[in-house]
């Protein structure tokens, strides 16, 4: 299992996406926790079964036990905080946002690794899940953390790109039902 045989497994027609995984992946200029921990949300938050078999050992292999824990709880109090905040936003009355949200968050005040990497994959999952609003509050700490806008737009190209190719392989499984 590994990133070599996620791209042997992309059909012709999603070459670009063999190339831009071998790109955002394998040339980042991320720190390798940073790297792996944000793979291992996103491939979570991509719901794609092939993509987090073949991700998550390589992730494991180079995160610490706490670090891919960690990235595991990202992507999970993120695919709560997407749908929640999401649909506040999206609502045309207002009055939802004074309301307290009375959900438990607790991992994102104390995520047991640096405060600015468990950001970095809070906001990619938010990539991942389209939820603006997360976006923009996750985009600031790491900015007012000195983060730049480089590490920021890798870490969306990471999302973008480990989602495309999940719709790709599960397409691709489906429709191999039919030939």
């Amino acid at each position: 299992m590994s990133l070599d045989a996620l791209k042997s497994r992309l059909p012709e027609y999603a070459k670009d996406l063999k190339l831009n995984l071998g790109s955002v992946i394998g040339n980042s200029e991320l720190p390798a926790q940073q790297l792996w921990g944000t793979v291992l949300a996103t491939a979570i938050a991509a719901r794609s079964p092939i993509v987090l078999r073949e991700l998550a050992p390589e992730a494991k292999a180079n995160l610490t036990p706490e670090a891919y824990t960690a990235a595991k709880a990202a992507a999970a109090v993120m695919a709560m905080n997407n749908v929640f905040y999401r649909t506040r936003h999206l609502l045309s009355d207002h009055e939802y946002g004074a309301l307290r949200a009375g959900l438990r968050m607790n991992v994102i005040g104390n995520p047991g690794v640096d405060k600015v990497d468990f950001e970095l994959w809070s906001f990619a999952v938010s990539a991942v899940n389209g939820c603006g609003m997360c976006l923009d509050s996750h985009e600031q700490v790491l900015r007012k953390a000195g983060v730049g806008r480089e590490v920021v737009q890798e870490a969306f190209k990471i999302a973008s790109v480990v989602q495309a190719v999940g719709s790709a392989l599960e397409a691709e499984a489906v429709l191999a039902e039919f030939e």
